[in-house]
């Protein structure tokens, strides 16, 4: 609304102008003040839309008035534009209050002073749109921001910059860090988008889990993050700054936490509110990985004890993790699926039961906002060890009591005011005002469960749909071109290429006479590098005698992500380091680390011709040759009906790229088998870490590529292309949508049972049984006792409905009870969507 008022502020200020001086523009003093009167209309506008961000002890003030913040992270360059508004909306649903992303620095500048803020960089579009979702924005511009991304979020120009040392008192680094963040902050105050502008944006960050390294810095580290302390409170932003992880936090900033649990963590200051910047809500995955989860009565236990023990603002990181689309995966050795286990999948579909376990205690915990944050509390009462926590929060006649059970194998059972409860292990239980009736337990998940469903589109898929053509590599071992980068000694990847591709060759020659002691011998190549991934060619075979004269080399080195974490990271070398030797049998050897080397960044079909791309005409070969080297491949498809999310399945293929329509969707390598071993179960019971809980063991680590729907064609057809670097075999490819096929839900006798297809109707009910169900979603099987009439029951109320709520008492199924009261019966309910 504020832009609004000033667009009709400045057409009264013309009208008065215009009027004032007898229909004449003529500058005058006349105008002088109507251009007052416009300002100071603008600022009366401005300061009514504006709100005041502060905090103390307890929690984050908004005009004066303390608040309980709920976030999560959705990082605007991990999905689309067109995604944002379903995403923020469900993340709303899901009971957030806030949104919280890094800035991508390197997105944003991939060259110096080029900036691109379009499409999904577009952050301006991003803020808006939490703005008009009615929540409240975190943004954390660094700008190292880690986040698996690669480079950690600096473009690599940064480091090519003479005397250059990251992330410490360096004054180059520190003049660019310096321009991009003001440019940030001024691009935000431009569009009023500060609290104190009337904006969504209540906190920034400055920096990034600084504290983990800034010891290998010594006194520089110090003087760097004062330095970034005193920078970032210049730039006036009128709302708090953030440092997470940061040890000794200068004063003008507020200290936050990070890691799967931050309950037991306080501020070291009594004057600032206890902050989680992130809650880790699963992992990240590596080529080779099996898939990590965290269960959701784990998340659960971990937030609900974080605001039992004073805790008011906490951040899921990731509430939706998104896809690292193009070159954007950091490690090395990242996958291109960021789904984090989060509770919005990769593609944007809610990933049950966790989301809606959450949602339940949000909706709890937003209800006594007011107690939690005002409400005086009881100390905990520690039993056993501290294993056991009771904290009774009170106020205005209100209360919110907390029991907390942090064993991982009993259950417990305490005393107060006179009653007994039994709390299940690793749980925490949540009452509300007179501490009697239960209202949420972290253990008990009453929340649907839902199966996913993968449902390939028609298509011809035999030789005669794809199109192929090799990269045409073949002519760089026989002469070294002219034009092409050169020097005496072998770079880092980086420093040639710039980051411009993933590769770069790495090409020498060799003149041989009779006195070289590796004439007439059969030689090996032995290079040392720290790139992903080495191609070698030589003119002759490994196993050809080195002919006389002139011999080239040619090693071409790829990467799959720079380092993006860890002191002096961007120090790490990338690619060909040498030594470069050519040894013979009887061990003699020839060391070409001294030769004249010279370098050509990236593959001309990628770089030069781009073949990826349909706006340039390519001649393209018929049929398609399996299991070869550096091919390219090309298919049409069409645009599948509905919304349902799109995935690549590309079992088959080796290693290499993927475009639709020219949108790079990321690298793919669904050749990489994890270990078959390590998938026996989870418990939820105990404390997570990311070797704790694993699926698809012997299976490859990333089989299924998102394909954002905003990348299709609404009508005519679609274009695959596929860089194939190692071999495969690309007609078992197939284009599957995503949906929700099968939900399920389990609670006990006395509660609610809700079933959502969330936006498609029910379809079918598979199981359903009042009595004592066994198994779980998918697996089902009535007990030793069943209410006879419970699928028939179930049919009547769900058939046909988006949503459905079923009591699972005795009234809803006409069933005699032949239990007495302390027996609790369950129902167990399967649908279709």
């Amino acid at each position: 609304m504020i832009i609004s008022y000033y667009y009709i502020a400045y057409f009264f200020f013309l009208c008065f102008s215009y009027l004032w001086k007898g229909g004449k523009m003529a500058f005058s003093y006349s105008r002088v003040l109507a251009l007052a009167i416009f300002l100071l209309f603008s600022y009366y506008i401005n300061g009514c839309n504006s709100v005041q961000v502060s905090y103390d002890g307890r929690a984050i003030t908004i005009d004066g008035l303390r608040k309980l913040l709920i976030s999560g992270a959705i990082h605007y360059p991990r999905s689309t534009a067109e995604m944002w508004p379903s995403l923020i909306q469900k993340a709303k649903e899901g009971g957030l209050n806030t949104v919280e992303t890094y800035v991508f620095w390197n997105a944003h500048e991939p060259k110096p002073r080029e900036y691109d803020f379009s499409g999904n960089h577009d952050l301006v579009k991003f803020i808006k749109t939490i703005q008009d979702a009615g929540l409240y924005a975190i943004l954390r511009i660094g700008p190292y921001v880690c986040a698996e991304w690669n480079f950690g979020g600096f473009p690599v120009w940064l480091y090519n910059r003479p005397n250059m040392t990251f992330r410490t008192n360096n004054e180059n680094f520190m003049n660019e860090m310096k321009i991009f963040t003001t440019l940030i902050v001024d691009m935000m105050k431009e569009e009023n988008l500060f609290a104190s502008q009337g904006g969504p944006i209540i906190l920034a960050q400055i920096e990034n889990e600084y504290g983990n390294v800034m010891a290998k810095f010594g006194e520089a580290g110090k003087q760097y993050i004062n330095w970034c302390a005193n920078f970032a409170m210049s730039l006036n932003i009128g709302v708090p700054w953030i440092m997470c992880q940061q040890w000794n936090t200068p004063s003008s900033m507020i200290e936050t936490c990070n890691g799967h649990y931050c309950d037991q963590w306080n501020p070291p200051r009594k004057d600032v509110p206890k902050i989680w910047t992130e809650n880790w809500t699963g992992w990240f995955a590596n080529w080779g990985d099996k898939d990590p989860h965290r269960p959701a009565e784990d998340l659960a236990f971990a937030v609900a004890r974080f605001y039992q023990l004073r805790g008011t603002l906490q951040n899921y990181y990731m509430y939706h993790g998104g896809t690292n689309f193009g070159r954007t995966t950091g490690g090395p050795y990242i996958i291109t699926s960021y789904d984090y286990d989060a509770p919005l999948d990769e593609y944007g579909l809610e990933s049950e039961p966790k989301w809606g376990h959450l949602k339940e205690l949000h909706a709890i915990l937003t209800s006594a906002e007011e107690v939690l944050t005002y409400g005086d509390y009881v100390d905990a009462q520690y039993y056993n060890s501290n294993l056991y926590q009771s904290t009774v929060f009170s106020y205005k006649g209100k209360r919110v009591c907390f029991f907390a059970n942090a064993d991982s194998q009993k259950d417990i059972s305490l005393t107060f005011e006179g009653r007994n409860y039994t709390i299940p292990p690793w749980s925490c239980s949540i009452y509300l005002d007179d501490c009697v009736t239960q209202v949420y337990n972290t253990a008990h998940v009453k929340s649907q469960t839902s199966l996913k469903v993968k449902k390939p589109i028609p298509l011809e898929n035999d030789e005669s749909a794809w199109q192929w053509k090799y990269e045409k590599h073949e002519h760089l071992p026989k002469r070294i071109y002219n034009g092409y980068t050169q020097d005496k000694q072998i770079f880092d990847q980086k420093v040639i290429s710039n980051d411009t591709s993933d590769y770069v060759w790495y090409m020498t020659s060799v003149e041989l006479n009779k006195s070289s002691p590796i004439w007439g011998k059969s030689v090996n190549v032995k290079v040392t590098s720290t790139g992903n991934i080495l191609h070698n060619w030589l003119d002759l075979t490994f196993e050809a005698k080195i002919r006389p004269g002139k011999n080239v080399i040619a090693i071409l080195s790829g990467l799959v992500g720079l380092q993006n974490y860890g002191e002096f990271f961007e120090r790490g070398w990338n690619g060909v380091a040498g030594p470069v030797k050519l040894i013979a049998p009887n061990n003699a050897e020839l060391d070409l680390s001294n030769n004249k080397w010279t370098y050509k960044v990236g593959l001309d079909g990628m770089e030069k011709y781009r073949m990826f791309d349909d706006n340039l005409r390519h001649k393209w070969n018929k049929g398609r040759p399996v299991n070869r080297e550096f091919v390219w491949y090309k298919r049409k498809f069409p645009t599948p009906a509905g919304d349902d999310p799109l995935v690549l399945d590309l079992a088959g293929m080796g290693k290499g790229t993927a475009w639709v329509n020219g949108n790079n969707i990321g690298r793919y390598w669904p050749s990489f088998f994890a270990e078959n071993k390590g998938c026996d179960g989870c418990d939820y019971r105990g404390n997570y870490n990311h070797q704790k809980c694993f699926t698809e063991c012997g299976k490859s680590t990333q089989r299924w590529y998102h394909v954002p729907r905003s990348f299709l064609k609404r009508q005519g057809e679609n274009s695959l292309v596929l860089f194939e670097e190692i071999g495969g075999n690309p007609t078992g490819i197939s284009i599957q949508t995503v949906s929700i096929g099968t939900i399920c839900a389990h609670v006990k006798e006395g509660e609610t049972l809700q079933l959502s297809c969330r936006g498609k109707n029910i379809s079918g009910i598979n199981f359903a049984s009042f009595g004592f169900p066994k198994g779980s979603c998918g697996s089902f099987k009535r007990g030793n006792y069943d209410a006879g009439n419970s699928l028939d029951v179930v049919k009547s109320i769900c058939l046909g409905k988006e949503t459905c709520s079923i009591e699972a008492t005795d009234e809803t199924f006409g069933a005699e009870d032949p239990f007495p009261a302390s027996v609790i019966r369950n129902l167990a309910v399967e649908a279709v969507c």
